[in-house]
């Protein structure tokens, strides 16, 4: 049961100018894992979402400017009713509570949630692509997925999982050979064409609104490769996709991109690469997985680590070069821990 709850003073002023004083009541929404806070924001028969977070420069925010650039390219993101920035407060279209993660786990099989795949492939076509090809200021053009930030999200699975939950500190030699293996990895992924990249796009930042598709928890876009929201949808941590439908949706992906394509366009190596990002992509979400448990003893995404782990050795086994990182999983445990006991 969610409570009614009162807010501070000015955000309650925000909300009495926005949408007049009579008959609003506020109920505290889960909110993902970063600072911000959501609360749903309810008259009669109508709803909004409040967004609280620290006061902000509205030109500048990045939240507001990937939706602007977003909504500019075609994607279906929610509408922004009203903000009061000095105050760190967006009132957003109410969107309800039916993610493509729920409507997976609803469905009887697989086969079911073929269509609401599709069309989040078709919400990652208009980001990929169209926003891409769409000029004009945007924080995604102004950050990426470079090396540097690869090897960031590696090591930030390292020192959570392998060194913090797993408490296993390989010898100084393995330890160098497996930042050398990250290393090359990342400069593999770096050297990728790169797209406007959602940057965190799974099931549970998809929301289903009647017959629409629409992408939230943007606010962290930046070029990439394309593999990388592949990636996070179709391995994600949070559903299983059979491999089956994975290439019925990769083929989806590449049939919608081929107006984008390069002439020298290889389905080979594009596959190679999403395999190779599937090894960064699903270490460092086992990194995000540990660190809530690690940092702040928060066991609600344990239970996520074993599948997401399995997923980056079964895509290891493409890279033997990568042996290293297999060895340092085994070695430590990874594989066989009870995380669920911890």
């Amino acid at each position: 049961m969610k409570h009614m709850l009162p807010l501070e003073t000015p955000v309650q002023e925000f909300l009495n100018r926005t949408l007049g004083e009579d008959g609003l009541k506020v109920f505290p929404l889960a909110g993902d894992a970063s600072n911000r806070r959501y609360y749903r924001v309810v008259r009669e028969h109508n709803s909004w979402v409040l967004m609280r977070w620290d006061p902000f420069e509205p030109d500048n925010y990045p939240f507001l400017s990937v939706l602007r650039h977003f909504k500019n390219a075609g994607a279906r993101v929610p509408e922004v009713i009203g903000m009061d920035p000095g105050v760190g407060v967006v009132l957003l279209e109410d969107l309800g509570d039916l993610t493509l993660e729920r409507r997976f786990w609803e469905s009887r099989s697989q086969d079911d949630s073929l269509v609401f795949y599709r069309m989040a492939i078709d919400q990652m076509i208009r980001i990929h692509h169209h926003a891409t090809a769409l000029k004009g200021p945007c924080t995604a053009f102004q950050i990426k997925f470079d090396t540097e930030k690869l090897l960031w999200e590696m090591n930030y699975g390292k020192d959570n999982l392998i060194n913090g939950v797993l408490k296993h500190q390989p010898p100084a030699s393995r330890a160098a050979e497996l930042q050398k293996a990250f290393t090359d990895i990342c400069l593999r992924l770096d050297q990728e064409p790169k797209k406007i990249a959602h940057r965190d796009y799974h099931s549970r930042n998809l929301m289903i609104k009647l017959d629409e598709m629409i992408v939230i928890d943007f606010q962290d876009a930046r070029l990439g490769p394309v593999q990388y929201d592949l990636v996070s949808l179709l391995r994600d941590s949070y559903t299983n996709l059979d491999e089956r439908m994975c290439g019925i949706l990769i083929d989806d992906y590449l049939g919608k991109s081929k107006e984008f394509l390069p002439k020298d366009f290889s389905k080979e190596h594009f596959l190679r690469i999403y395999e190779l990002q599937s090894v960064q992509r699903c270490f460092k979400a086992c990194g995000s997985f540990a660190s809530f448990y690690h940092q702040r003893q928060d066991r609600r995404y344990l239970k996520y680590l074993m599948p997401t782990l399995k997923r980056v050795f079964k895509a290891l086994n493409s890279f033997p070069e990568y042996k290293i990182m297999a060895d340092v999983l085994i070695d430590s445990g990874a594989l066989e821990k009870n995380y669920d006991s911890l």
